[in-house]
């Protein structure tokens, strides 16, 4: 749960209560988190979502919550190669 009672961008989303507990909170701020947890549900589901921060160190959950952010939103951008046509190009520039 963020500041003054409002829900995380995860829980505005999913027009839910936002719990003391949640999972997506300290990852999803109230302004931004929306956004960002809107490509995450669409393309990974908020349950698979949820599961897979579960399942990693404390440590290790936000690396992994900006990580399916930006795997989201690039698979949306670009539906068959995701963010994997951002690296082809960075390699084309390369050499």
């Amino acid at each position: 749960m963020t500041g003054l009672g409002s829900p995380c961008g995860a829980c505005k989303f999913l027009r839910r209560k936002c719990v003391k507990g949640c999972v997506f909170a300290p990852y999803f701020c109230h302004e931004q988190g929306a956004a960002h947890f809107a490509a995450i549900h669409k393309v990974f589901g908020a349950s698979n979502a949820s599961k897979l921060l579960m399942h990693l160190p404390a440590g290790d959950r936000c690396e992994a919550a900006v990580t399916m952010s930006y795997e989201a939103q690039a698979r949306l951008r670009d539906p068959i190669y995701g963010c994997v046509a951002h690296i082809f190009s960075l390699q084309q520039q390369v050499s």
